[in-house]
């Protein structure tokens, strides 16, 4: 493949972009830079990085746009480490074509551009798929996305795509957007990191970058640098646990699901009030929207309606407005197989007190693979990590770290159920209510369920 028309579109000047994770990101094309300037790029400005965790971390009010940057500027320095130390001689030697620049800058650019506001919970409740999105605006000739891509070649948007879900031939460049370590979660952690304010999610990019090769069957590392890859573990592990898996933000999810579950199930039973009423979710209501109605949304427009459901009749469509607007999240607890079958009671207990139990409590498990080796029978098998010896020969990092070898294929995570903080108070202002909610309170404690957070 050549991309002529790629290299003939190179800036006279490079474009730079200010970044507090990467201080500079280097636009040296006009077709990415063209790629940026697009409306559907300039969408993602406006859907926020890490959605409800910025309840919890009043910094992380970073967008999609700026981590979508963040990987193209990593897989843009890793194309020229690959350039200048692994060029391709011959057409079968393993090394690095750098005719598959433009495809994997465009793809590390373009990888998050389906994801809807409030992403993962949007997609729950409204049934989406952000990946498949993805390659719908890639590949869709609606799209400014679609014309600007077409510029290099006609069949080049479906090309991109193919990079997205994981079928382009070429596995370097799959594994550069979408593998165990790649720049997408090299980004995503490194920045999470920053605008939450903790270490957890830091590691030495610097030296990650400089021992990655690539190979015949895709990417490796030099074996030298095998503590540089512990450490990205070992952070991505912590950033789960502490951020991702947070149980606050978690809890505001649960509002959030069940918000959008009231309006939805309102609008279908007929009990629309004008005032009140999404028009730009009813296509998604009746699971027959648009691309450009997908595009259409973002966390404005959905916080938008939050604001004016606060106001409207229906009682919990209000509350759950409320709650979720001026931050007041559900508490939990943690449970596990033993003690599962206690949440019935707590369900009945929170549903006597006056609380709709179907929006009121919630169930979550959050658990993720820290690491794990290659499993060809699994649904969807993971990349393993391979170190490449001094001889050439290749070895699975777990079989020579044993940091790696601890966690790999162990999950890490809990189970939560969620309820109203109310249920916990020592002083309801209705006192005929105040032995069930001593009831609840000693439910929890005799039968030794973790601690409420």
């Amino acid at each position: 493949m050549t991309n002529m028309s790629f290299e003939d579109e190179n800036l006279a000047k490079e474009k730079v972009f200010r970044d507090p994770v990467h201080n500079y990101i280097y636009v040296e094309n006009k077709i990415i830079l063209d790629l940026i300037n697009t409306p559907e790029f300039q969408r993602l400005r406006r859907i926020k990085q890490l959605g409800t965790a910025s309840l919890i971390f009043h910094g992380a009010e970073h967008s999609r746009f700026g981590h979508s940057l963040g990987v193209y500027e990593i897989t843009r320095r890793i194309c020229n480490l690959f350039q200048r130390n692994y060029p391709s001689k011959t057409a079968d030697d393993g090394l690095w074509d750098d005719s598959q620049r433009s495809v994997a800058l465009c793809a590390a650019l373009l990888h998050d551009i389906g994801h809807g506001p409030y992403s993962h919970t949007f997609e729950h409740i409204f049934h989406t798929d952000h990946e498949q999105i993805t390659t719908q605006i890639i590949t869709s000739p609606e799209t400014n996305i679609n014309k600007v891509l077409k510029r290099v070649s006609p069949d080049f948007p479906k090309q991109v795509a193919s990079v997205i879900d994981h079928t382009y031939p070429n596995q370097q460049v799959v594994q550069l957007i979408s593998s165990q370590i790649d720049a997408d979660r090299m980004d995503y952690l490194q920045r999470d990191a920053y605008y939450t304010g903790t270490n957890y999610g830091k590691f030495d990019l610097e030296r990650i970058l400089r021992v990655m090769r690539p190979y015949r069957g895709g990417i490796t590392f030099e074996i030298s640098g095998m503590h540089a890859v512990e450490d990205y573990i070992l952070s991505r592990f912590q950033m789960y646990l502490q951020i991702y898996f947070h149980p606050v933000s978690r809890a505001m999810e649960a509002i959030l699901e069940h918000l959008l579950k009231r309006a939805d199930v309102l609008y279908k039973n007929d009990q629309p009030d004008n005032n009140f009423t999404p028009h730009m979710l009813l296509p998604f209501f009746d699971h027959s929207f648009t691309l450009k109605e997908y595009l259409a949304l973002d966390d404005g427009v959905l916080t938008t309606y939050f604001a004016q459901w606060r106001d409207a009749p229906d009682k919990i469509l209000s509350d759950l407005a409320a709650r979720f607007l001026d931050r007041r999240p559900l508490k939990s607890i943690t449970y596990s197989a033993d003690t599962e079958k206690l949440l019935p009671k707590l369900r009945d207990l929170i549903q006597t007190s006056g609380f709709n139990s179907d929006y009121y409590t919630a169930v979550n498990d959050s658990y993720n693979l820290p690491y794990d080796t290659y499993n060809p029978q699994e649904a969807k098998p993971q990349t393993q990590i391979e170190l490449m010896q001094p001889n050439g020969d290749l070895v699975e990092l777990s079989e020579l770290s044993t940091l790696v070898a601890a966690v790999s294929g162990k999950v890490a995570g809990d189970q939560r159920f969620f309820f109203p903080q109310e249920m916990l108070s020592r002083h309801q202002n209705i006192e005929i209510f105040d032995p069930i909610y001593e009831e609840f309170q000693s439910y929890i404690s005799n039968n030794q369920i973790i601690k409420p957070q």
